[in-house]
């Protein structure tokens, strides 16, 4: 779980419904005509913009803002180091019995192409394919939410527009105005909170997520290769530091 997304969206939506509440109420602010312009207007242009399957996936790569946990380099490094030193002792084939021990299906993955004795090479494209397909889904996730984000405010400017005609064609009847001019408003309240405390903030963070996972991923693809290549377990230590900043790079054999 990705406390700071959880806290940062409680905090934000928290803190309107308190500013509103102190001002009036919340009863105020609820207006259905409102939201099935804003938020039924949004997901249908979407649903335009992008194929329905994608508009539908988004929801699962979305988790990735909340539920991503990513292995660190703490983890990563003793893992190879351990593998290597059983590797050059034992034989590639003796990995076969830590894959069950495994839960990242890339890494399961990666170091089953080199028991079975694939080239490196041909293992590094393997990786590196399935690594770009992952950054696709991510990218194309991160598309639709931008796309919403853009369209949010949009669609409150339409329903601005709507109120506004409603309630000048209903001058001479000072009961309509009130209704109509709540439509006005509020779309562009709920615009602006569906694209600024949603949307791009979470497509900001997908972001942030892709790169982390496909540094990891990285990480782990030279680590791989170095076991398929039989390295030393010292020279696989050191090409793994290369992806560790330097202030937190420790090595195990100092």
């Amino acid at each position: 779980m990705d406390f700071a997304t959880l806290i940062g969206i409680v905090v934000a939506f928290a803190l309107v419904l308190i500013s509103i509440s102190l001002g009036s109420g919340l009863d105020l602010f609820i207006d259905y005509p409102s939201m099935l312009i804003v938020f039924g207007g949004t997901f249908g242009a979407t649903m335009v913009h992008h194929p329905l399957r994608e508009v539908f996936a988004v929801f699962k790569v979305m988790r990735h803002v909340f539920f991503t946990r990513l292995s660190n380099s703490s983890e990563i490094i003793p893992m190879f180091v351990a593998l290597a030193h059983k590797s050059r002792k034992e034989g590639i084939l003796a990995l076969e019995s830590e894959l069950e021990t495994m839960d990242d299906p890339f890494l399961v993955k990666g170091l089953q192409l080199a028991i079975d004795g694939m080239e490196p090479e041909s293992i590094r494209q393997i990786l590196e394919t399935e690594v770009e397909c992952l950054e696709e889904r991510h990218r194309s996730g991160g598309e639709i939410l931008n796309t919403m984000g853009t369209l949010f405010p949009s669609m409150g400017m339409i329903g601005t527009l709507i109120g506004l005609v409603q309630m000048l064609k209903s001058m001479a009847d000072p009961s309509t105005i009130g209704p109509a001019m709540a439509v006005a408003l509020l779309t562009t309240f709920y615009g602006a909170v569906g694209a600024n405390l949603v949307c791009l903030p979470m497509a900001g963070k997908l972001r942030k997520r892709s790169k982390e996972e496909v540094a990891v991923k990285d990480m782990l693809i030279c680590g791989i290769l170095s076991i398929a290549g039989g390295d030393n377990p010292r020279i696989l230590e050191q090409k793994l530091l290369v992806f560790v900043p330097p202030a937190l790079r420790q090595s195990i054999y100092r």
